[in-house]
């Protein structure tokens, strides 16, 4: 028998799934409607709006999972890409309202991903994972 005392059920650490959000692809096939009276008819419309539903079907075909310590992107039951914590240097979301891009910085590369899900679940999520990267840390002076 040990001494240490159980676990909490919920830690904060547990995977999450980030459920989609059809509000950028569709708000960009709405945009797409809007493109029919220039004078090019209609390829601004049908290249803007098949754009929209390319997001439509990556809305509901790619899902993001936030681990311990990895942000995975998954395609179905395929994992497509990891994006581990410890080499995030910073994030933001730009535009979250709309729905619009997050970013973020790490230490080999720079990524630019459309929000294509619940944009309330991924700030609570990013800040909860990865918080500190939120803003630039302030550079310290020399006194």
């Amino acid at each position: 028998m040990s001494d240490t005392p159980p676990a909490p059920a919920t830690t904060g650490k547990d995977p999450v799934s980030i459920s989609p959000s059809p509000r950028l692809p569709l708000l960009i096939v709405m945009l797409s409607a809007t493109l029919l009276p220039l004078p090019l008819r209609p390829w601004p419309t049908l290249v803007v709006g098949l754009f929209g539903l390319f997001l439509l079907v990556q809305t509901y075909s790619l899902r993001l999972e936030f681990t311990a310590d990895t942000l995975m992107v998954w395609r179905g039951q395929n994992e497509l890409r990891r994006f581990p914590y410890t080499e995030w240097q910073s994030w933001r979301l730009f535009a979250a309202w709309l729905p619009g891009l997050l970013y973020f910085r790490e230490v080999n590369s720079i990524h630019f991903l459309p929000i294509l899900f619940n944009p309330a679940e991924l700030r609570e999520q990013l800040v909860q994972r990865v918080g500190a990267l939120e803003t630039p840390k302030p550079r310290e002076t020399a006194d």
